[in-house]
């Protein structure tokens, strides 16, 4: 076999999980400053979904084939000139900029060094690949609301893959932790450290009382959580409503200008820093990854139906191969 080539997760065109084939692509090379790593695991995220249905295509093109994947775990295989942090044979984890678009749904990737980790000790790498997006709620968290011990802090979905490190975190920075999730993960979220588990489904905002912080990762109904901070309160929101975009990003620009709390939103884009204290958070007991099932890199199409299906406890992880 040419080892020149490698397995990849591509589609020809914008669709549905079907759209999704595993083929066969060049291996990259590292450049300078890039570090070439043999892929573990990823996991699947809600923006490859958006990606590969054709959403976002006014950003993306009609430039095929495309790829999937955002974050890996894995193990250095080569690097480029000037790199000094890692070696081959090191484990590592991270994510992809977001000039780099997609590409971890493979054997190799190539990643510049900032954005690659140290695996912690310890730490499975299929189990581990769940945890990359958790810097999100670090970032969440940390940087953009600037969350303080005692607040009420409230996590709306609370069971997904951000969602569920950002209650863990809740906790482990002294806030008073509110989840809301499916009745059928209520149990997991109470587990992993919220103070309280409310279904979605069965309760209106108006009635979930005020929160110092509001952290949003279903992007709907933004006006009604706003409505529910305390005064000097914070709302960070990582998604929008895709079904009507314009309207939804709108309103969060102009909450910045009109009525109480601004709504913050930001997309992810993790380096080196945020990968260590991850690691910190990890080793220290505040953070552990929830992976509610692994599917091989052949059913990559059906981790992203799986997705799209909702109710995911945690994340839907892809092993490409075995230590």
């Amino acid at each position: 076999m040419d080892d020149r080539m490698m397995k990849a997760v591509l589609y020809d065109r914008y669709g549905g999980p079907d759209v999704l084939y595993v083929g066969r692509v060049p291996r990259p090379e590292p450049g300078p400053g890039e570090v070439l790593v043999k892929v573990r695991a990823f996991s699947v995220n809600g923006g490859e979904l958006s990606a590969r249905s054709g959403r976002l295509r006014l950003l993306l093109g009609r430039r095929f084939p495309k790829r999937v994947g955002l974050d890996f775990t894995g193990e250095v295989a080569a690097h480029g000139a000037g790199v000094t942090r890692f070696a081959p044979g090191d484990r590592v984890w991270g994510v992809l900029g977001r000039t780099s678009g997609f590409g971890s749904a493979a054997e190799y990737v190539t990643v510049p060094e900032e954005r690659v980790g140290p695996l912690p000790d310890g730490l499975d790498p299929v189990d581990a690949a769940a945890l990359p997006v958790a810097t999100t709620a670090v970032t969440a968290l940390r940087d953009k609301a600037g969350l303080r011990p005692g607040e009420r802090l409230l996590v709306r979905g609370a069971a997904g893959g951000v969602g569920n490190a950002a209650v863990q975190l809740g906790r482990a920075y002294g806030a008073k932790v509110t989840g809301l999730a499916r009745a059928a993960n209520l149990g997991l979220v109470r587990e992993l450290g919220a103070h309280e588990a409310v279904d979605h489904r069965s309760v209106r905002p108006a009635d979930l009382g005020r929160f110092d912080v509001v952290l949003d990762t279903v992007g709907t109904d933004l006006r009604a959580f706003r409505g529910l901070l305390n005064p000097g309160g914070r709302m960070v929101t990582i998604a929008f409503d895709l079904s009507r975009p314009v309207t939804s990003l709108g309103y969060i620009a102009c909450s910045a200008l009109h009525g109480r709390g601004r709504v913050r939103f930001f997309s992810g884009d993790p380096r080196r820093a945020d990968l260590d204290v991850l690691a910190r958070h990890v080793a220290e007991g505040a953070l552990r990854p929830v992976v509610d099932r692994v599917f091989p890199l052949e059913e990559t199409a059906a981790a992203h139906r799986a997705l799209e299906a909702g109710g995911v406890r945690g994340k839907y992880v892809v092993r490409v191969a075995a230590e």
